[in-house]
């Protein structure tokens, strides 16, 4: 009896819910578009330029440089992170052009 307000209270929660996961990778960039904070704070994140990682980061250990069929330029920054010496940890950064896209590394 009481079904479509459910319904609609349901598709709206559904709605919102993929607002939210579409925007939660820009939020950051929202909040701290220049990532001056970001930077001070020696953490990186997903649209940052080259030269803002290299502010907070420093220069990679490596870079690996391919193309893809259309043409854009990729980037994979690798840093190393010696614990001591026969223990190393590292780092991966992926650039399309100019911009981070990802990253991960290891603990």
């Amino acid at each position: 009896m009481c079904r479509k307000p459910v319904r609609a209270a349901i598709y709206t929660g559904m709605a919102v819910l993929f607002l939210l996961m579409l925007t939660w990778r820009y939020l950051p960039g929202y909040l701290d578009p220049t990532f001056e904070k970001h930077i001070q704070n020696k953490q990186v994140m997903i649209g940052m330029t080259k030269q803002q990682v290299l502010k907070a980061w420093g220069s990679p250990y490596t870079i690996n440089v391919s193309y893809t069929k259309e043409g854009i330029r990729r980037e994979e920054w690798i840093f190393e992170d010696w614990k001591d010496s026969a223990t190393i940890k590292h780092r991966y950064l992926y650039f399309e052009e100019d911009t981070l896209v990802s990253g991960w590394y290891y603990q």
